[in-house]
């Protein structure tokens, strides 16, 4: 098959519209479902990017996304128990590749309401487990399991989106994009940051474990099919926190720090310990959670929560939410291209953040560097940009 119609574009209102290939066949089967334009954009990239974790990391991955930038990623680590009763799942057998769908879920749940997922590795059962319970438009995967697939097939009334990429297809290496009227060409961004990347430490404090390297890699993986500017926060082999799409460096670093901070502060035990009525629903769930947890929640959405809890625990005075705060640490910090201020630097000590990988070449490196220092940081300079539109 050379072409695929799709129902329309962007919107409605952009028709007609089709996936088509120059030569060859089109490298995937659409099993279940009606995929539209952006569900394959998502799709895609989406593929692109669990794909190079799997090779960089030698391990399954999964990401989730939501238009064309991911929500969240992660690799199939063990879930703690605190981290399963915040991801809904402390009652399912996870396998590996379960696991790592559930951690890239669990870095922004609003955000992956109703979200693309795409795995690395055969689909199975388990996942599909963790699927039908969740709110999500379609998934990519090089396979699934025959009881992965029927309890797939059953999502939204037998209309959920499924889709099976070719695991051997490899694209051309010239790239093309059409803009009002006008073809751009480029060589495809084909490099996967790895170890090499992570040489140039120029920071006093040279110390960066094995652990850091994964997940930076997994930052800088994670940016690569992030729409710029991008910053990512990491911890523990999974993405916390992206700030996608913003005009200044330093706001996607605070977006994806508050995102950082709202991830832990919902493994507190007042948020994990919330008696919900047992008539609200999981999203609701997610939302309540957040608008406990934000401080600048308004009176009314607080009001809310009164309607969808048995009883509304005590909010976290400002003292609580920092001693909780302070217990993330370590984190790991990816930037698609180089911080023009120490702005940053101080934005992401906030959060806990240990090691920093970005491309460096700003006229202000050694300003950014001595701030580091000050913080006992580990920066590394990849060389590498990492724009992507």
């Amino acid at each position: 098959m050379k072409s695929y119609e799709l129902k329309y574009g962007c919107n409605p209102n952009q028709k007609p519209a089709e996936i088509r290939i120059a030569s060859g066949d089109l490298p995937f089967k659409v099993l279940n479902g009606n995929p539209g334009y952006i569900n394959f954009l998502d799709a895609l990239n989406s593929w692109q990017l669990v794909k190079e974790l799997r090779i960089a990391l030698n391990t399954p991955a999964a990401a989730s996304f939501k238009h064309v930038s991911p929500a969240g990623a992660a690799i199939g680590l063990p879930l703690t128990d605190d981290e399963k009763k915040a991801g809904f799942v402390e009652d399912l057998d996870l396998s590996p590749v379960a696991a790592a769908y559930v951690r890239a879920r669990s870095a922004d749940r609003m955000s992956s309401f109703g979200d693309w997922a795409a795995i690395s590795d055969i689909v199975d059962e388990a996942t599909a487990l963790v699927l039908r319970r969740e709110v999500s438009d379609g998934i990519i995967a090089p396979g699934f399991a025959p009881e992965a697939l029927k309890i797939l097939k059953q999502k939204k009334g037998g209309k959920y989106n499924i889709v099976e990429m070719d695991l051997s297809y490899e694209p051309p290496e010239i790239e093309t994009k059409l803009i009002y009227g006008l073809e751009f060409v480029q060589k495809k961004n084909s490099i996967i940051p790895g170890p090499k990347e992570l040489e140039n430490i120029v920071t006093s404090n040279k110390n960066l474990p094995d652990g850091a390297k994964r997940d930076l890699i997994l930052a800088l993986l994670t940016l690569k099919y992030t729409q710029s500017n991008s910053v990512c926060y990491v911890s523990n082999g999974q993405v916390i926190g992206c700030g996608a799409g913003q005009q200044s460096r330093i706001h996607c670093t605070r977006l994806a720090g508050e995102k950082s901070d709202i991830w832990r502060l919902k493994l507190h035990p007042a948020v994990l310990n919330m008696k919900f009525k047992k008539s609200v629903g999981r999203p609701e769930r997610d939302n309540a959670k957040d608008l406990f947890v934000r401080k600048d929640a308004t009176e009314y959405e607080l009001k809310m929560l009164k309607d969808l809890l048995e009883e509304v625990p005590e909010r976290l005075s400002d003292n609580e939410r920092e001693r909780w705060l302070k217990g993330l640490k370590n984190v790991a910090l990816g930037s698609d291209g180089f911080f023009p201020f120490r702005d940053n630097i101080d934005r992401v000590a906030m959060s806990g953040v240990k090691y920093i990988a970005q491309p460096g070449g700003s006229i202000r490196d050694d300003i950014v560097i001595n701030s580091c220092n000050e913080y006992d940081m580990v920066m590394v300079m990849t060389g590498l940009r990492l724009f992507h539109h």
